[in-house]
């Protein structure tokens, strides 16, 4: 069978975890293909709800293995504390497995992540502070540590003494604290070894033999489109690839396996971190989103920002991405609004932009051009078709898809993996 990829639409948080959640009885492996911890799925199954960070949300389907991709930066401590939260609760994690060319977060990583966004004072990006931005960094320096480094211990201290070489000059004479040990950072990585090891497999040859083998393979992204390094609204993104171009190197897939790519977009828009957000409200109607959405950060418990839909950020994402289709989550939210403002352009220095602007300036001063859908009062989370939605509802879904740049196959009206509308089947 071939890969499909689910990636976030917007700025992150729009349920990638429940739309992989809701998928993941029907596949056989999901792949997570870039970014680290910084990043959380929340998935409600019953009365259950979890939070994860780095394991794929995979991990939560019975019968599926669950795959930590090449692309991924793994702080091991955090993995083990997932894991060991998840068998607490009766989760098998048995089947992870763990690329051998994922990068390792090291403690140094977390120091210079902390130190450079208090150095960077108003010009921050916003990182959550957990060193993933510094090891993409040392990975594209060639100064990074692999997983398959830990099993080798000459060439792991070979590694840590070449990363804090520099590193060290740069903590004690720019940020005046103190050097780091080399054999304090060694101790530390050895020590998940042995738990570590029976994890470990070459991915990219597991998954090819996957799909040789007929199975399904599901590539779920970290982050969203708009934090993507290369076409997000830099410098205000992620530190790796979080679109559909990112799944093939992050796990090893090639682009001629991919036959499906699902946009997961919210029925309106958050965003963490600095950066631009046209649709953002300073109001009771942003605060009402928050509370009505519990728009709080799954991995920091941060206030995410909040704004009204964005269809030139859709389009862009389905452009980028190739996307054959859409989720929309979170429709339920909007229940209550008399009047569902939707942006359907930008108004940049005096003139109509129909599309996301090229330059960074641009977007910083685009202005958003609403137009403005009735609302409704009905509980929808019950419904479990079109025809079950109120006529404003389905209207406002209309709408949304012809603006959007590809169909809007499922629909999420609550929380839960059951509270969810099909309209095409998305494998």
């Amino acid at each position: 069978m071939p890969a499909v990829v689910i990636v976030g639409a917007q700025w992150g948080d729009e349920g990638k975890g429940k739309a992989t959640d809701l998928l993941g009885s029907r596949v056989d492996y999901v792949v997570k293909f870039n970014g680290g911890n910084n990043a959380g799925h929340t998935v409600v199954i019953g009365d259950e709800k979890y939070a994860l960070h780095l394991l794929p949300s995979g991990i939560l389907s019975p019968g599926c293995v669950p795959v930590i991709g090449n692309g991924v930066v793994v702080d091991l401590a955090v993995l083990f504390e997932e894991i060991d939260g998840l068998e607490a609760r009766g989760i098998d994690t048995s089947k992870l497995v763990v690329s051998a060319n994922a990068h390792v977060i090291a403690d140094y990583n977390r120091t210079m992540d902390k130190v450079a966004e208090r150095f960077l004072g108003s010009r921050k990006i916003g990182t959550t502070g957990r060193g993933i931005g510094p090891t993409y960094a040392d990975k594209m320096n060639r100064i990074g540590i692999r997983i398959q480094d830990l099993f080798d211990e000459k060439i792991l201290r070979q590694k840590v003494e070449g990363a804090l070489e520099l590193k060290n000059q740069i903590l004690t004479k720019i940020y005046n604290r103190r050097a780091v040990e080399v054999d304090e950072v060694v101790a530390e990585l050895l020590s998940y070894v042995d738990r570590l090891r029976p994890m470990v497999a070459d991915t990219p040859l597991l998954l090819h033999e996957a799909l040789a083998a007929d199975k399904t393979v599901l590539l779920e992204a970290g982050q969203a489109t708009l934090l993507d390094v290369d076409h997000g609204t830099y410098p205000f993104v992620t530190s790796s690839s979080a679109t559909t171009g990112g799944a093939c190197t992050g796990s090893g897939i090639a682009p001629t396996e991919i036959s499906g790519v699902i946009g997961i977009v919210k029925a309106y828009a958050t965003r963490v971190g600095e950066g631009p957000f046209p649709t953002e409200l300073f109001d009771e109607d942003g605060e009402r989103l928050r509370q009505n959405g519990s728009e709080f950060g799954t991995t920091t418990g941060r206030p995410r920002r909040c704004g009204w839909y964005d269809a030139p950020i859709a389009r862009y994402a389905a452009r980028i991405n190739g996307v054959t289709d859409f989720v929309l989550t979170k429709l339920d939210v909007l229940t209550g609004w008399d009047k569902i403002p939707v942006c359907v352009a930008y108004e940049v220095d005096g003139e109509r932009v129909d599309e996301m602007p090229m330059t960074q300036t641009g977007f910083h001063h685009a202005r958003p051009i609403y137009e403005f859908f009735d609302g409704w009062s009905e509980d929808i989370s019950s419904a479990r078709t079109l025809d079950d939605l109120p006529a404003n509802a389905r209207a406002y879904v209309t709408a949304l898809e012809s603006m959007s740049g590809a169909r809007i196959s499922a629909i999420g009206v609550g929380p839960d993996r059951e509270e969810t509308i099909v309209v095409h089947d998305l494998l």
